[in-house]
């Protein structure tokens, strides 16, 4: 019975023993993606730091969003630093928000060695200072003089022909413009005018350098503006889903560039975020397809202006 003992307990040790290693093994070769921020309540204006360290990589590349382009559109980055070394990878931003209000660091994506990695998502709290409890008391009342008509009158008659004459400028000079935009505005102009944009965009080769993010800002602009002005919608205001929503609902462009459009702009709202990293083909496609859709709205709003004798 002595001798049982012994074996079930060297046994026992060596299974621990090995249990270890494997343990340790699994540690020693694995890499920790780690994010911090340093304060998640900030002043209009004030910088805060955001900070990415990923350690163990073993000479592994890391892939993430461009620089001065890993955060969402409310933070202004104003330094994006990054250190690689064959065991570390340290990125810091600080950055600036000037709108008050709550605003989201989502999870960001990393690519470790072909590998997918995220961070923590933040909450950030933006404040105006001024507004808290700050008061301004006059050091004394001021003197109250009654004053009648003329005297107004006496005392801002060329304020007011002043603004009277600056309203008739105002008035005729838009009246000029619009008068003279009346035939730019037309559906051929606005329509070539686009396709000139959409080359120039071509030219900066974004699609070639994999620069994806720059490439569907700039695509997304040009056609929010192009919409705005051939179909009257507003889609330089508009969010992506509600100006989905008004597209389907007004049916002012057709089924089929709908659908265009619908899926360019959610995939540049996947990008914005760092959700997605689409590749060269894809890219190339969305930019024919949008260019595809522009000379199309020409000849659909020169029919329709030809039936309704617009």
């Amino acid at each position: 019975m002595h001798c049982k003992s012994l074996f079930f307990g060297e046994g026992f040790r060596e299974r621990i023993i090995f249990l270890l290693i494997c343990f340790l093994n699994v540690f020693a070769y694995s890499q920790t993606l780690g994010s911090k921020l340093d304060k998640k309540t900030l002043a209009l204006g004030e910088v805060g730091v955001f900070k990415v360290n990923i350690s163990n990589l073993q000479g592994k590349d890391v892939v993430a969003a461009p620089k001065n382009e890993l955060l969402p559109f409310h933070f202004e980055e104003i330094k994006d630093s990054i250190s690689k070394q064959p065991d570390l990878y340290e990125r810091i931003i600080e950055f600036q928000v000037f709108e008050e209000g709550k605003f989201t660091i989502p999870a960001l994506d990393f690519k470790i060695g072909g590998q997918v990695y995220h961070t923590i998502p933040y909450e950030v709290e933006v404040v105006n200072t001024a507004q808290k409890g700050d008061q301004i008391n006059d050091i004394m009342k001021n003197k109250e003089v009654k004053l009648d008509v003329k005297d107004y009158w006496e005392l801002y008659k060329w304020y007011i022909l002043g603004v009277l004459i600056l309203l008739a400028l105002i008035f005729l000079i838009w009246q000029i413009v619009k008068y003279g935009r009346r035939r730019k505005n037309s559906p051929v102009v606005m329509t070539n005018q686009t396709l000139k944009e959409l080359d120039n965009l071509k030219k900066k080769k974004y699609i070639e350098s994999g620069n994806y993010r720059s490439f569907y800002v700039e695509l997304i602009e040009i056609s929010r503006n192009f919409i705005t002005k051939q179909y009257k919608i507003p889609a330089d205001v508009l969010l992506t889903d509600d100006l989905i929503g008004v597209m389907k609902v007004n049916n002012a462009i057709s089924p089929e560039n709908e659908k265009i459009v619908e899926d360019v702009f959610l995939r540049s709202d996947l990008v914005k975020f760092a959700k997605t990293f689409p590749d060269e083909q894809t890219m190339s496609k969305d930019f024919e397809d949008m260019k595809a859709f522009v000379k199309r709205s020409s000849k659909d709003l020169e029919a329709e202006q030809l039936r309704t004798g617009v």
